[in-house]
C-alpha cells in the first residue's frame, strides 16, 4: 500500500488547499487526532478543529518536507512546516507578526487506505517565542 501517497493527498486536499471539509474523503468516522496532548475524536470535531486552526493564521502556507512509511504501509510519518501571520494563535492578540514552525505527524492507516489516527507534535514553544 502506498500510504505516503494517501497522506500527501490528504495534506494537499485539506491543509494546502485550506479545505477542512475535504478531510471527510480521507478519514474514518471515528478518526482521532492527538495534538498537544488533547484528543479530538470524530470527523465533525476534526473538521471543526482544522477550520479553527486555519482561522488563527493569516496567509497560511503548508509545506511537507518529508514523508515515509513502514514496510506494510500501516504507519506513516511526515515532517512539515507552517508559515503565515499570527491571527490569534496561542490566544495571543492577532498582530499579524510572521510565524513559522515545524511539526511531525505520525499516522495510522487502515488496509483500505483510510486514515485512522494521527499523532501530532509541533514546535509550539518555538512558535510562541517568535510572537511574544
Amino acid at each position: 500500500m502506498d500510504s505516503v501517497r494517501i497522506v500527501e493527498e490528504f495534506w494537499s486536499a485539506v491543509w494546502k488547499a485550506q479545505n477542512p471539509d475535504a478531510a471527510a474523503n480521507f478519514i474514518v468516522d471515528d478518526f482521532v487526532i492527538t495534538t498537544g496532548g488533547v484528543e479530538i475524536r470524530g470527523k465533525e470535531n476534526f473538521t471543526a478543529w482544522v477550520r479553527g486552526f486555519l482561522q488563527k493564521i493569516h496567509n497560511f502556507q503548508f509545506e511537507v518536507m518529508e514523508t515515509f512509511q513502514n514496510e506494510s504501509g500501516s504507519r506513516v510519518a511526515s515532517l512539515w512546516r507552517v508559515t503565515g501571520k499570527n491571527n490569534g494563535i496561542f490566544g495571543l492578540e492577532p498582530d499579524q507578526k510572521p510565524l513559522s514552525f515545524t511539526g511531525i505527524a505520525v499516522w495510522s492507516v487502515r488496509e483500505d487506505g483510510k486514515l485512522l489516527q494521527n499523532r501530532v507534535e509541533r514546535a509550539a514553544w518555538e512558535a510562541y517565542q517568535q510572537l511574544k
